[in-house]
């Protein structure tokens, strides 16, 4: 059966939308047929982290309004033919989503792809409501500090209240994914441990992913990290998509390596 998966957060620039990019194209490496919204409508980010963004020339308003139908809409990816992508729009504002049209269009996607991943725009506003209103999970991004906690705890309240689970008395599956982890800040007592993250959203762990300045460059050539095998942020991605698929997969162990001067010297010159 296709599912339903919503990525959000509570907080803007906690890395959202590059893991679901990320994740995205693990699953769909994994042999799944994959679908990527974009419900960030008037901002629309996801296309360049795809390198897609020249590619673009129907949105997902579009399709809802008639405009096209949804094959002109969607856009396959460079290197996987699993992928899909269907951009938000530039020049419409969030409140232009309806919540009828949205379910439509789900219902549409889930007879063609085995994973349909909705990127919803950061904050409690009318576009982020629509994005997760006919969810099935939840990724909830967050950063290992307390802003970015409690926005995020926020978020899972809502969810909680104004899914269409809800209002049937189900409830959506959610899971958390810390993003950008420095291990020598936690060890340090500067940053949220990961049991102090959870703690705070009592909420099962699907993924921790280091920060990276690989990921930076990746963005900006349109390349997610995921295809870095050197990367750890790709592998740790790499684990997450694992993992939504339902596979059992070891956590990195992003603890402080200690290292020897010996083993300094040889790391700086070589």
């Amino acid at each position: 059966m296709s599912i339903v998966i919503t990525v959000t957060s509570g907080k803007g620039g906690v890395g959202k939308s590059t893991t679901l990019a990320n994740i995205a194209v693990g699953m769909a490496d994994e042999g799944k047929k994959v679908v990527a919204v974009d419900f960030d409508i008037g901002l629309r980010n996801l296309d360049m982290l795809l390198g897609l963004e020249n590619r673009i020339v129907y949105n997902v308003i579009d399709v809802m309004e008639g405009k096209c139908n949804l094959t002109q809409a969607l856009i396959n990816d460079k290197h996987s033919k699993n992928l899909f992508f269907l951009p938000a729009s530039q020049t419409n504002d969030k409140n232009v989503l309806n919540k009828q049209k949205v379910k439509e269009l789900l219902e549409t996607l889930k007879k063609e792809f085995d994973i349909i991943l909705i990127d919803s725009p950061a904050g409690i506003e009318g576009g982020f409501e629509h994005a997760i209103a006919y969810a099935d999970r939840a990724l909830i991004i967050s950063t290992p500090d307390v802003s970015s906690v409690r926005d995020a705890d926020r978020v899972i309240g809502i969810i909680d209240a104004k899914s269409e689970k809800a209002h049937k008395g189900e409830e959506v599956e959610k899971y958390v994914i810390i993003n950008r982890i420095k291990p020598e800040l936690v060890e340090r007592g500067d940053m949220l441990t990961t049991e102090d993250v959870l703690n705070i959203l009592a909420l099962p762990l699907i993924g921790i992913v280091p920060d990276c300045e690989k990921v930076i460059s990746s963005t900006n050539m349109g390349e997610p990290i995921i295809r870095d095998l050197k990367a750890e942020s790709g592998e740790a991605y790499r684990h997450i998509s694992r993992r939504i698929l339902g596979e059992e997969v070891e956590y990195l162990d992003l603890s402080v390596k200690k290292v020897s001067l010996k083993g300094f010297f040889h790391e700086f010159f070589c």
